[in-house]
């Protein structure tokens, strides 16, 4: 009797520490908001391919080197910011990275130098590498770990709100404001991201006197030596998994991102004779179905307990997908929109590789661990686009419209060749990943 009435209130006082779940809503949420503008600086370049070539008097492979510039800068940042992650804590990645992607932004819009557009782009892919980490690192410590997989699904949902943004919103926009004026006025927006993260944000409950779901090693790594994180990098790369995840992920983003980011648009104009609006209409069906299978998929493999099943179905169907889309000329406009949305919503089977790559290693690499899984994802569209730019570029058969150059649809299939070769490859690779059944290393 006396056990249970000792035990009884500790358990309750327990209890009352624990963050409250608006506030530790509130935290992820900012994080969320400043992914969203991430992914929407990622695609925008879709929708007003026309208007940056005229403005910059570019062809189709410089066009995708300066939106590639966004993924170049992301990259390079990517262990950086896993390592900053883990010794600095995300708040202050919070704050100084949504100021200096204003920045950029706004040097983007305003230009007229094609160099110059691309150290903005740059300065925005840079800034914005922080958001993902800093948003896995804040579920991390604010959630239960049962919690993970379906709040990084979430946040990829986030992410594809602001790309959606970025198609039919955006290009509505455009044609009332200008594409300058529009680009300008973002870089408002997401200054006040980090107004927000300044205010409001911490980096664990703990420090708003409440209780971290941190695991103990993880709370000890917010305050421990840079050094040792980075003599412990190279270790990451001796398990297994974080080869084959990292090669993996790259094929199923990288398909999808270059398609509705960057070439989708002028695709399906010279496959339908589509007008740009109603192009991005089909892109924003695709990253609806994105979006909301993203946390399904996260959801649906922390109810099985298994990560291999799903995320190795989700590439193959994408593969399957993608080269209906690219190779069947058969297929009507809504046969394509019918294949293109459940291509996507296979896609969303690519945000378990974040959960996947964190339970294959040491919880002390939890950072850099997402950071490089991310660094998989990015170098596919960073790889792709200008790749599928400069395809088109040797097969332009001279024609101009508007001032802007005009290419075959034979030469978009020879472009996404690559996407499909890449795709085949990621199914191989994740066939031979070590399933963890959801269960992290100590």
């Amino acid at each position: 009797m006396s056990v249970r009435a000792v035990a009884s209130p500790s358990a309750s006082r327990d209890e009352s520490i624990k963050a409250p779940l608006w506030l530790a809503s509130a935290v992820w949420l900012i994080a969320a908001l400043f992914y969203l503008t991430g992914f929407y600086q990622r695609v925008s370049p879709a929708v007003m391919t026309d208007e940056l070539m005229r403005s910059f008097h570019i062809g189709a492979g410089a066009l995708g080197n300066l939106s590639g510039f966004y993924f170049y800068a992301y990259v390079a940042m990517q262990i950086p910011t896993g390592v900053l992650v883990d010794s600095w804590g995300a708040r202050r990645l919070l704050i100084w990275g949504p100021l200096i992607a204003a920045g950029g932004t706004f040097l983007f819009g305003a230009t007229t130098n094609f160099a110059l557009a691309c150290v903005g782009r740059a300065m925005i892919g840079g800034a914005t590498a922080v958001a993902w980490v800093v948003l896995l690192k804040l579920a991390t410590h604010w959630f239960p770990e049962r919690k993970f997989a379906m709040l990084s699904g979430l946040g990829l949902f986030f992410g594809n709100v602001g790309a959606l943004l970025a198609q039919l919103p955006l290009r509505v926009a455009i044609n009332d404001f200008g594409w300058r004026p529009v680009v300008i006025g973002s870089a408002m927006t997401i200054l006040l991201v980090g107004v927000l993260a300044a205010a409001f944000v911490s980096n664990d409950p703990v420090d708003k006197g409440y209780t971290s779901y941190a695991p103990a090693v993880l709370q000890r790594v917010e305050k421990n030596r840079l050094g040792d994180i980075l003599k412990g990098l190279g270790k990451i790369f001796a398990y297994r998994n974080t080869w084959l995840i990292f090669l993996s992920q790259g094929a199923v983003v990288g398909a999808i991102l270059t398609f509705t980011g960057l070439w989708g648009t002028p695709f399906l104009k010279a496959r339908f004779g589509l007008q740009p609006t109603s192009a991005a209409s089909v892109c924003s069906i695709m990253i609806v179905c994105w979006a909301v299978a993203s946390p399904i998929c996260g959801a649906l493999s922390d109810k099985i307990g298994r990560r291999k099943p799903i995320h190795t179905l989700g590439c193959a169907l994408a593969t399957i997908g993608w080269t209906a889309l690219f190779y069947v000329k058969s297929l009507s406009l809504a046969e394509f929109a019918i294949v293109a949305a459940i291509t996507s919503a296979a896609s969303g089977a690519v945000v378990v590789g974040f959960a996947y790559g964190k339970e294959s290693l040491p919880i002390r690499y939890m950072g850099t661990i997402s950071a490089i899984v991310n660094i998989g994802n990015m170098i596919g569209p960073m790889i792709l686009q200008p790749a599928v730019g400069h395809v088109l570029d040797k097969k332009w058969t001279g024609t101009m419209m508007h001032g802007t150059r005009v290419y075959e649809l034979s030469a978009y299939q020879s472009g996404f060749t690559a996407i499909i070769a890449w795709l085949l490859l990621a199914c191989v690779l994740l066939s031979l990943t070590r399933e963890t059944y959801c269960k992290g290393e100590a």
